[in-house]
C-alpha cells in the first residue's frame, strides 16, 4: 500500500482547490490530484476565456456607436489568432497561480488520473500506485453533453470552440441555454454568421419570460438567427462544411457547429461502485447537505453533485466541507438565493424568483418593470433596450426577484444580490437615494406596479 493522506481531493477546479488548501491550512495532510489542468473547467474552459471572448466580441458595436460620439477609427481590424494566443498566455498564468496556492498550502499536487478502490482509496492510472486517506473529496466537474444523432463527431463543443484554428464564416450553434447563448453573442461580434438552434419555443428556459423574450429579440436585432423548435437530426460532411439536416425537413452547411446542450457530470470510469456511492439519474453523484454521499468516508463538491453548477457556489461548498471537518465549524452553504449573470448580448444579471414562479408560490405579487432605451445608444440609430424588474410580495413588501437586461448586468445584480440576500423590501428600494444619470437608478425610482399578479392572473 502507498502513501496515506487525511484527505485526497479528486480535480483541481475552484471547488476541489478551495477544500484542499483550507483542509491542509487546518492541518490535514492532503494531496489534489487532477489528470489535466490545475483550474478546472471555469479558468481552462470555462468562464474566464470565454469572458475575455466577450470582451473582444463587443469592440465592434463600441466601435460602431463611437462614431455617433464623434470619433473616427480607420481600418478596425480583428484577429482571431491574435485573442486565441493571448488568451492562451493568461490561462497559463493563472494555472500556474492554481499551483503556487496548493504548494504554498503543503498540498500534494499528483499528475494523474484517479480511480476510487474502496471509501478510503484510489489508485493512480498512469503510476499504477495505491493511494490511501481517511476521507475523499471528489470535485470532478462536469462535461459537455453531445447529443447521439448520426454525424455528431463532426461538431465541436464548449472546450474546443476556444482553440479554433480559424474562424469560420457561418456558424450553427445549438442549444438555448446560457453557454450556447454566450457563445452565439461572442461569435457574431466577431463577424461570423450565427444561428442558433433550439428545441424549445424559447432560449434561456428556467428564466423570467420577459428576460428570455427581450434577450432573444435583441440578439436577433444583432444578427443571430433565432430557430426555436427546431432541432439536429443527422450531420455529414459536405466538402469544407458540415451539412445539418434539421426535423423541420430543411438543411443548411456551416463551417462549424458547436453543441451547447448542456453538461453532465463527470462520473464516468470513477469507480464509484467499490465505494458504493450512489448516482442520480443524470449520473450525478447524490450529496446530503454537508456534501457527503452514501458512502460516509466519500464526498463531493461543485458541478458533479449537479446542486448549482457554478464557480463561486463549487467554492463554497469546497470551503464549507474544509470548516465542517477540518476546522470544526460546521458551515452549510444555501442555494436557495445566488445572483448568477449571463454574458450574453445583451447582458442578464438575476437573482431570486421569476414572475412565474413568484405567483406560483405567494397569491398576490407586485411586478415593477421599466423598459427603455440606454443612454449610450441615443445619439446613434442602434434600437438597443434594456429591462429592469423587480418582483415583491404585495403582503410583506419583501423583493423576491430581481431581473436585468442591459449593459454591465452582471456587475449590478452582485450588488443588488446583497440587498436581496438580506431580505430587503421595496421600501428599503425606494429610500435608497438614486444615482444619475445610470440605467441602474431604475431599481429605486420604480414606485408604481407596472401590475399586479394574484394567484397567478393580472389584476386592476
Amino acid at each position: 500500500m502507498g502513501r496515506h493522506f487525511d484527505l485526497i481531493v479528486i480535480g483541481a477546479g475552484s471547488g476541489g482547490v478551495r477544500a484542499g488548501r483550507l483542509a491542509s491550512t487546518y492541518g490535514a495532510k492532503v494531496a489534489v490530484i487532477e489528470e489535466y489542468r490545475l483550474g478546472g473547467t471555469c479558468v481552462i474552459r470555462g468562464c474566464v476565456p470565454k469572458k475575455l471572448f466577450v470582451y473582444a466580441s463587443r469592440f465592434a458595436d463600441q466601435f460602431e456607436m463611437s462614431k455617433s460620439f464623434g470619433w473616427t477609427i480607420e481600418n478596425a481590424e480583428f484577429n482571431w489568432q491574435t485573442l486565441r494566443d493571448n488568451k492562451d498566455k493568461e490561462i497559463k498564468r493563472l494555472e500556474g497561480i492554481y499551483g503556487n496556492i496548493l504548494d504554498n498550502a503543503g498540498v500534494t499536487t499528483i499528475r494523474d488520473r484517479a480511480e476510487l478502490t474502496s471509501g478510503t482509496s484510489v489508485k493512480l492510472k498512469k503510476s499504477g500506485e495505491e493511494l490511501t486517506a481517511d476521507r475523499i473529496l471528489i470535485a470532478t466537474g462536469g462535461t459537455p453533453f453531445v447529443p447521439s444523432i448520426p454525424g455528431a463527431e463532426l461538431g465541436i463543443t464548449s472546450n474546443e470552440a476556444f482553440h479554433l484554428e480559424k474562424l469560420p464564416e457561418k456558424m450553427l450553434i445549438v442549444g438555448g441555454g446560457y453557454i450556447a447563448v454566450e457563445f452565439a453573442g461572442i461569435f457574431a461580434g466577431m463577424g461570423v454568421k450565427v444561428s442558433l438552434a433550439y428545441r424549445g419555443p424559447q432560449i434561456l428556459r428556467g428564466f423570467d419570460q420577459d428576460v428570455r423574450d427581450m434577450v432573444a429579440e435583441q440578439m436577433q436585432a444583432r444578427g443571430v438567427d433565432i430557430l426555436t423548435n427546431t432541432d439536429l437530426e443527422a450531420l455529414e460532411k459536405s466538402g469544407d462544411d458540415i451539412k445539418v439536416k434539421f426535423n423541420t425537413g430543411k438543411s443548411q452547411s456551416y463551417g462549424e457547429v458547436m453543441f451547447a446542450t448542456g453538461r453532465t457530470p463527470s462520473t464516468k470510469g470513477l469507480g464509484l461502485e467499490y465505494a458504493d456511492v450512489e448516482c442520480g439519474a443524470r449520473e450525478e453523484i447524490i450529496v446530503d447537505e454537508q456534501s457527503r454521499t452514501s458512502c460516509k468516508t466519500v464526498f463531493a463538491v461543485g458541478d458533479v453533485t449537479d446542486r448549482a453548477a457554478l464557480t463561486p457556489v463549487a467554492i463554497r461548498e469546497g470551503a464549507a466541507f474544509a470548516e465542517t471537518f477540518y476546522n470544526d465549524n460546521p458551515t452549510f452553504v444555501h442555494h436557495d438565493l445566488i445572483p448568477t449573470a449571463v454574458f450574453s448580448e445583451p447582458e442578464v444579471g438575476t437573482i431570486g424568483l421569476t414572475e412565474a414562479e413568484a405567483s406560483n408560490k405567494y397569491h398576490k405579487v407586485n411586478v415593477y418593470k421599466a423598459t427603455f432605451r440606454p443612454m449610450m445608444s441615443t445619439l446613434s440609430d442602434k434600437p438597443e433596450k434594456e429591462m429592469y424588474k423587480l418582483i415583491t410580495d404585495a403582503d410583506t413588501d419583501k423583493v423576491l426577484g430581481v431581473h436585468i437586461v442591459g449593459h454591465a448586468a452582471g456587475e449590478i445584480i452582485q450588488t443588488t444580490g446583497i440587498a436581496v440576500t438580506m431580505g430587503a423590501t421595496k421600501a428599503d428600494f425606494d429610500r435608497t437615494i438614486a444615482v444619475h444619470p445610470t440605467a441602474a437608478e431604475e431599481l429605486v425610482t420604480m414606485k408604481q406596479p407596472s401590475y399586479v399578479l394574484e394567484y397567478g392572473k393580472k389584476v386592476d
